[in-house]
């Protein structure tokens, strides 16, 4: 009898900054919880995050907006001028739309809200992995609502009075 031979494959590597450390020990517990997947390094602001970017590529970085030292955005900008394929996910309390349209015009594939639950945290994950983007329903929603609300410059607006009238 032949036992087959057991292939190991490589965990992906991901680099989570927060500056937080409860939210980094909770969300690092369920990441390494994974088999396919490990954390390589913990960063508390966005400067640490670009320098551990340039140190361990990670395969994806989780990061949080508002940080100490340099914002999430900055960080997002900076981890792609370094790498143009980065694969970031930005993971916050913030939903509004601004924050959501400047993390993806940056370059993030993924916004998520920090009341995920772990599966769709992992599953959030394993699609970025996979080239996917990812969006969290309200900030997608919010994101819907900024793109279809009609903005008018102040000459515009008079015009569509005067027309009015």
């Amino acid at each position: 009898m032949h036992a087959e031979p057991v292939v190991a494959v490589a965990a992906a590597k991901v680099l989570l900054v927060d500056d937080h450390a409860l939210l980094r020990t909770g969300v690092a517990n369920i990441i390494n919880q994974e088999p396919d997947l490990h954390v390589v390094a913990e960063d508390t602001n966005g400067a640490e995050a670009v320098d551990a970017f340039r140190t361990h590529r990670p395969d994806v970085t989780l990061l949080d907006l508002r940080m100490p030292v340099m914002e999430g955005v900055e960080a997002v900008r900076r981890m792609r001028e370094i790498d143009p394929q980065a694969k970031v996910i930005v993971l916050t309390t913030y939903d509004a739309d601004e924050d959501i349209a400047r993390a993806l015009q940056a370059g993030a594939k993924a916004y998520i809200l920090k009341d995920i639950s772990a599966d769709d945290l992992i599953a959030c994950v394993h699609a970025v992995l996979g080239g996917k983007t990812y969006l969290a329903p309200a900030a997608a929603a919010k994101l819907a609502e900024r793109v279809t609300h009609i903005q008018l410059t102040s000459r515009e607006l008079s015009a569509l009075r005067l027309m009015a009238d």
